[in-house]
C-alpha cells in the first residue's frame, strides 16, 4: 500500500490546542475538552447537558477508556466539568461545561500562555476567530484530504560544522571561572601601620609554633583572614594589651593553682592510680595530665579527691586523739621535689664523675691491687614500725609480703592483714 493512499485512508486529522493542555492538565484532557467545546458551540447543541458514550468519543477522538476516566478526573479536579450518569445506559454519561471557571484560568494563566501582543489580538479577534472555526468544520465534512508534501532534509553531511571531541568516559571539562582581583591587594584590618601588622603576624607565628600546630603559617592566615570579615580575635586583644597571646582564653579551674597547674598532690594521685593498675611511669604521667586537661572528667575526680582528703582528714584527728603523734598520709601528700631536666643532668653527672674517677683509680694502680677478697655484709633487719607503715598501701603490701617470706631470719610474720613480730621477746 503506497503511502499516498495510506494517508487518504486514516480520515480527517484531528488536532488538539498545546496551550489547552497546559489549562486543563494534559493534552487527553485538551482533547476531550475541546471535543465537548465543539459539539456544543458548532454542532448546534443547544442543551446545556451533552450525553455521549464512551464508544463514541473514542471513534471520533481516538481516546481510550482508560484515557477518558483520566482526562475527566482532570477536568473535575480543576472544576471545568461536570458529569452524571444516565440510569437508562450504563456506557453513556452527562456533562456540563463551566465556561466562566475556563475562561477565569485563561486569564489568570494568559501570562504563561500567551504574549502581550497575542493576548490583545485575542481578545480582539475572538469573535473571527469562532466564525473561521465553523467555517473549517464545515468545508472538512466535503472536502478531500489532500497530499502531504514531504520537506527533504537539507543538513549536508560535508557542511563546514565546527566538531566537539568528547570522551564517553569523561565529560567536558568546565571551562574555569575567572575572579577579579586587585593587583595590590591587601588586608585591612584593627592594625594601624604595616609594622604593627607585620609585628602581629610574628607574635602569631611564634604562638602557634609553640602550640605544636604541623602548619603555624596557615593558622596565621585563617586568624588574619577572619580579622578582615569583621571576626573578632581574643589574640589581638592581647597583643594589644601586651599579654602572652592566648592568655585571656585560659581559665583556672578549681583543682589548678594557675591556669594549666594542677595541684601537685591531685596529680601525683593520679599518677598513682594509672601505676597500680600496672601502667609505666611515662604513660601514668600521660593519661592522668589528660584526664586533668579534661574540665568534665578534672571536675568528677577533683570532687572525688576532696571528699578522699576530707576522709583522711577525719582518720588523723581521731588518730590524734588516740595519742598517735604522726598519723598515716598517702604518699602522694608528701612533699617531692619538683623533677626538672637540669635536676636529672646533675644527678647523671654526679654518677659519671664518680665512675669514670673509679676507673681512672684501677688503671692506675693495676698491680698494687690487693686480692679480691668476698665479703659478705649481713642485711640490715627493718623495723617493724617501718614494715607496719609500708604494708598499708596496696604497693607497700605486696612488697613486704614478698620480703618477709623471703626472710624468715627476721623473725617477722602476717597474721589478719596486720605484720607482727614471731617472738614477742
Amino acid at each position: 500500500m503506497k503511502l499516498r493512499q495510506l494517508w487518504q485512508n486514516l480520515g480527517i486529522p484531528v488536532v488538539y490546542y498545546p496551550k489547552l493542555a497546559k489549562v486543563t492538565g494534559g493534552a487527553s484532557a485538551a482533547i476531550f475538552l475541546a471535543y465537548l467545546i465543539n459539539q456544543q458551540l458548532f454542532e448546534n447543541q443547544t442543551e446545556e447537558w451533552l450525553s455521549f458514550s464512551s464508544q463514541e468519543i473514542e471513534m471520533e477522538t481516538g481516546l481510550s477508556r482508560r484515557e477518558q476516566e483520566f482526562a475527566r478526573q482532570q477536568l473535575r479536579q480543576r472544576s471545568l466539568l461536570k458529569e452524571r450518569s444516565i440510569t437508562t445506559t450504563n456506557d453513556s454519561l452527562e456533562f456540563y461545561l463551566d465556561l466562566d471557571a475556563l475562561e477565569q484560568r485563561f486569564t489568570s494563566f494568559s501570562k504563561l500562555l500567551f504574549n502581550q501582543d497575542s493576548v490583545k489580538n485575542n481578545l480582539s479577534n475572538s469573535t473571527l476567530d469562532i466564525e473561521k472555526n465553523s467555517s473549517i468544520n464545515q468545508s472538512h465534512s466535503t472536502a478531500k484530504t489532500q497530499p502531504v508534501e514531504v520537506v527533504k532534509d537539507t543538513f549536508q553531511p560535508n557542511s563546514r560544522v565546527k566538531k566537539v571531541k568528547t570522551d564517553k568516559y569523561f565529560g567536558n571539562s568546565r571551562q574555569p571561572i575567572s575572579v577579579q582581583v586587585s593587583p595590590h591587594y591587601q588586608f585591612s584590618g584593627p592594625w594601624e601601620t604595616q609594622e604593627q601588622f607585620e609585628a602581629f603576624q610574628a607574635a602569631l607565628l611564634e604562638y602557634f609554633k609553640e602550640k605544636g600546630l604541623n602548619n603555624p603559617s596557615g593558622c596565621v592566615f585563617k586568624v588574619i583572614d577572619s580579622m578582615t570579615k569583621g571576626i573578632k580575635s581574643p589574640l589581638w586583644d592581647d597583643f594589644i594589651q601586651g599579654k602572652n597571646l592566648g592568655e585571656s582564653e585560659k581559665i583556672q579551674r578549681d583543682w589548678e593553682i594557675e591556669p594549666g597547674i594542677p595541684y601537685p598532690a591531685f596529680e601525683e594521685e593520679r599518677i598513682q592510680y594509672y601505676i597500680h593498675k600496672g601502667e609505666p611511669l611515662e604513660a601514668a604521667v600521660s593519661k592522668a595530665r589528660s584526664d586533668l586537661r579534661n574540665p568534665v572528667l578534672g571536675q568528677d575526680l577533683w570532687s572525688g579527691f576532696l571528699r578522699k582528703c576530707d576522709r583522711l582528714a577525719e582518720e588523723a584527728m581521731q588518730a590524734k586523739k588516740m595519742g598517735v603523734s604522726n598519723p598515716y598520709l598517702p604518699p602522694s601528700f608528701t612533699a617531692n621535689s619538683e623533677v626538672t631536666k637540669e635536676s636529672v643532668m646533675k644527678k647523671l653527672a654526679a654518677i659519671d664523675s664518680q665512675h669514670s674517677l673509679s676507673e681512672s683509680q684501677s688503671a692506675a694502680l693495676p698491680e698494687t691491687s690487693p686480692p679480691d677478697i668476698k665479703v659478705t655484709k649481713q642485711p640490715e633487719i627493718p623495723s617493724l614500725e617501718s614494715l607496719q607503715k609500708a604494708y598499708k598501701t596496696p604497693l607497700g603490701r605486696q612488697i613486704v609480703a614478698k620480703q618477709i617470706a623471703e626472710n624468715p631470719q627476721w623473725g617477722y610474720i602476717i597474721v589478719d592483714s596486720e605484720t607482727i613480730a614471731e617472738l614477742p621477746f
